[in-house]
């Protein structure tokens, strides 16, 4: 296989591209050559198959939508509150929107697993990893609300990052005077996580 690390980085975008707007029917070795702009015949000399490809994009997603290392440490400074929690959803928020089509292939990733049993396993072996470790930041990080908070805030924005991203105007004057999709993110919050943090339950 060939081994030019940027030449492949620069294919999985383009695999990304064509994933976001052609679905995973549309994903070709060819359709990513031309993509991303290279001979035909480029893509079969990077990937063994499009099993390959799948793969190297979920991890390519996972670092394009992953949130800044530099805005994570400034919010870090603040008290681990409410308030707190809000500012990682709004993160998250914008960076959903800022990279709609990095978000709308890790969409097409979820529906292609549902048919390709492979990739379904690996793929939740993926996603679970990424709800753990919000499970564990919360926790570490002491923010309030346990595991339950973290797992009911990633099922809500969940939902609202897919509402806004693919169908917006359905969220539109849905709760007026709410905002979309700035003010539903703090409502999600309000509702979701306590304002402080709970001591533990004795077992």
């Amino acid at each position: 296989m060939a081994g030019n690390p940027e030449r492949r980085a620069s294919l999985v975008d383009a695999g990304v591209e064509v994933l976001a707007h052609e679905g995973a029917r549309g994903l070709t070795f060819r359709a990513v050559d031309a993509a991303a702009g290279v001979p035909v015949g480029t893509a079969s000399n990077y990937f063994t198959g499009r099993d390959d490809l799948l793969r190297q994009i979920d991890a390519r997603l996972h670092v394009r939508l992953a949130p800044d290392p530099e805005v994570l440490g400034g919010l870090l400074t603040g008290s681990r509150d409410r308030s707190l929690v809000t500012a990682f959803m709004h993160d998250l928020m914008t960076r959903a929107v800022r990279d709609r089509t990095g978000y709308l292939a890790l969409l097409e990733m979820r529906l292609e697993a549902t048919r390709r049993p492979e990739l379904r396993a690996s793929f939740t072996t993926s996603v679970r990893g990424d709800l753990q470790q919000g499970m564990d930041f919360h926790r570490e990080a002491g923010l309030p609300g346990g595991d339950e908070t973290v797992v009911v805030l990633y099922l809500a924005m969940l939902g609202l990052i897919l509402e806004h991203l693919t169908l917006p105007d359905v969220l539109d004057g849905a709760l007026p005077g709410v905002s979309v999709p700035e003010g539903l993110v703090e409502r999600i919050v309000a509702t979701v996580v306590p304002e402080a943090s709970e001591p533990p339950q004795a077992p």
